[in-house]
């Protein structure tokens, strides 16, 4: 947008828990825990991006992840935020909202039209039925009895209603982008590469050219540059947003 795969944060969003992590506190930036091909820890990344915010960005390899994110939160996927303080945010929609509430300078929180609310229940069913059907899609080979092509069909429905809303407005909440466009266009992102040949000959035209803005924007190709795997004692990377 000019104005401006394979990992999982399954668990809903919940408060941020504090956990007194000892390494965080030796550092002024957060720590961020992430995988580059993820679509949460990608729009987490985005999010410290639009704030404005540098973080210390610690790089996990999915097979190999280290004890100290483990140790932050148990339950083991990316991305997790470990603050200053110590506070561990473990859900990548939680860091979102938390960077931005921080600093917004691109009012990603308030929309042109609908509110906040009417962002994340858009989201939540991008989170809830959509990422079902996708990962029944993409990943059908880890699920028993499971079609790829009734999933395709079912995710493109909700795709469909996409489209419709991207015919109104040049965004999914108006003509800029917001919130809500930046935590689901990864998601989308990931359904089109499944086929990118069949995503393309879709009838679903505002939401292909939706996509593509998102690919083409200076926020996505800084949130995808490509670090190496994080090892305990490695000097900081730090992920910048200037």
């Amino acid at each position: 947008m000019s104005q401006i795969d394979q990992a999982t944060d399954p668990k809903p969003a919940s408060d941020a828990t504090s956990n007194p992590v000892t390494e965080a506190n030796s550092t002024a930036r957060p720590i961020l825990y992430s995988f580059r091909r993820c679509p949460y820890a990608m729009r987490a990344r985005l999010s410290l991006l639009a704030a404005d915010m540098d973080v210390e960005l610690r790089e996990v390899v999915l097979r190999d992840k280290p004890q100290s994110m483990i140790d932050a939160s148990p339950k083991a996927t990316v991305p997790v935020l470990i603050l200053p303080d110590g506070t561990v945010i473990d859900e990548s929609l939680e860091i979102m909202v938390w960077a931005l509430a921080e600093n917004d300078p691109h009012d990603w929180l308030m929309p042109e039209s609908g509110t906040l609310d009417d962002m994340l229940a858009l989201i939540s069913q991008n989170d809830g039925p959509f990422k079902y059907h996708l990962d029944r899609y993409k990943y059908f080979n880890r699920y028993e009895d499971t079609d790829p092509a009734e999933h395709r069909r079912d995710a493109e429905k909700i795709l469909n209603r996409l489209d419709g809303r991207l015919a109104v407005g040049k965004y999914l909440f108006g003509s800029r982008p917001a919130l809500a466009d930046f935590a689901i266009a990864p998601f989308i992102r990931q359904f089109a590469n499944t086929d990118l040949e069949a995503f393309d000959a879709m009838p679903f035209v505002h939401l292909q050219r939706w996509l593509n803005d998102f690919l083409q924007s200076s926020f996505f190709e800084r949130a995808m540059m490509k670090y190496d795997q994080w090892h305990e004692g490695d000097s900081p990377i730090i992920f910048k947003a200037a």
